[in-house]
């Protein structure tokens, strides 16, 4: 029994739109097709198709099987595809964008050590903390916080995320720690530009209920790894996503503030929190060297929170 070979030619029958032009595909007769589909039906005790002499039509069950059947084959081409490139030099160009801590903390290097295994493949590593168009501007991967607003994207969590705010100890030893967050009022405030809009309002969740407290900023950057460099010198607080720091809170050049309120930030045009996400166009025709470093990130984001 051919199940395997059932479904492509039952995929085919589909594509096709006819018994025959499939048959033609795969060198069949219209009488041997005939029999492969009633034989597939009798097999499963439905009705996928509604055959005349002009047209098919699928039923319900049969627009079903023809999505599960869809998916089947693929996951078996992607996985033939995966064992036939192991094998082959890899090659063209990896275009991905990121933000600014996250690409040069994280990405650069795991990048780095991708081009040094595969010398074929060239990179181009955007940074940029605003907003991107990952299709319109031709990138093959994103990594980006959050989920933007575009359908036609596919998303993949990488590693959950928070935001934090943070400052160095030697600000903190002569500007005091904030209690609440209204204390911020007092404070040196590094804060981010996007798309042209400081993100001059930060909202908690803190025991006593929301709080949103508007900021005047000490400092602003349209460069995340800038704000994030400020802290570090002393010169604020800063409000950072919790992998963009943690490097530095684990070496003691900053320390978080105000852990019993939850940041409530949200950013225009992005959903989902402050979670990593990999974004990229498609599932199909992905190139080889996209799906082998999509590979490369889940194993490293993976260690990584494993390491926390």
């Amino acid at each position: 029994m051919d199940k395997l070979g059932d479904m492509d030619l039952f995929v085919r029958v589909v594509k096709n739109k006819g018994l025959a032009a499939a048959g033609r595909e795969v060198g069949l007769s219209p009488a041997s097709m005939s029999a492969r589909i009633k034989g597939l039906e009798d097999r499963y005790g439905v009705r996928l198709l509604i055959r005349s002499t002009r047209r098919i039509t699928l039923t319900d069950e049969g627009r079903r099987f023809f999505e599960d059947c869809v998916r089947v084959l693929d996951a078996i081409d992607e996985t033939e595809s995966r064992l036939v490139s192991a094998s082959q030099a890899l090659s063209g160009q990896l275009r991905v964008t990121t933000t600014a801590d996250l690409g040069q903390q994280h990405i650069a290097p795991l990048l780095d050590r991708f081009q040094q295994r595969h010398p074929g493949v060239s990179v181009y590593l955007h940074l940029g903390d605003g907003l991107v168009n990952i299709i319109e501007d031709g990138f093959d991967l994103g990594v980006r916080y959050g989920l933007p607003g575009d359908s036609r994207l596919i998303s993949r969590r990488l590693a959950r995320s928070r935001r934090v705010l943070c400052a160095a100890p030697a600000y903190l030893a002569t500007q005091g720690t904030p209690r609440h967050p209204d204390d911020l009022r007092q404070h040196r405030c590094l804060v981010m530009v996007r798309s042209a809009e400081p993100l001059a309002t930060w909202h908690f969740n803190s025991p006593g209920g929301p709080v949103s407290v508007p900021i005047t900023p000490a400092r602003l950057a349209s460069d995340g790894a800038l704000v994030r460099r400020w802290a570090v010198e002393g010169a604020g607080i800063a409000m950072k996503s919790y992998w963009d720091v943690a490097a530095d809170l684990a070496a003691g050049r900053l320390v978080t503030v105000l852990d019993d309120c939850a940041l409530d930030f949200e950013k225009k045009g992005v959903d989902g929190g402050a979670d990593i996400q990999l974004l990229y166009p498609s599932r199909d025709y992905l190139p080889q060297r996209s799906r082998r470093f999509m590979d490369e990130l889940v194993h490293y984001f993976d260690a990584l929170q494993k390491g926390q």
